[in-house]
């Protein structure tokens, strides 16, 4: 198994779609700190994505077809694991530093999505 260590910069996910073969059978393992709510929503639709509380607190909203649902990270080390083909976002009360498992081909990011059917 190939493993790369990068710089997130401005045009980092560019460079890795560039890069990885728009992401087909990659999976990227990053770390990122927040202070602000997320300004769009993302979903992930060829495999679940981990997401690891490591400080601070985070609310993870999931659009579901029966309405959004939402999970509070509140302790260090706590986790959700946001099924495939789910929009989901967050909302940051104060701080937050959270870790991803992300299966990157095919992500998509919008400012107000639509349920996908499962």
């Amino acid at each position: 198994m190939q493993m790369d260590s990068l710089s997130f910069g401005p045009d980092f996910y560019e460079s890795l779609e560039k890069n990885y073969s728009g992401f087909k059978s990659h999976c990227l393992v990053s770390a990122h700190e927040f202070s602000e709510n997320w300004n769009t929503w993302e979903i992930h639709p060829h495999g679940d994505e981990m997401v690891v509380l490591v400080a601070g607190s985070a609310e993870l909203v999931l659009r579901r077809e029966s309405g959004d649902e939402s999970v509070k990270l509140l302790e260090p080390g706590s986790y959700l694991v946001v099924p495939k083909n789910t929009w989901h976002t967050a909302f940051i009360e104060k701080h937050a530093s959270l870790l991803f498992i992300t299966p990157g081909e095919g992500t998509l990011n919008e400012s107000e999505p639509q349920v996908v059917p499962d």
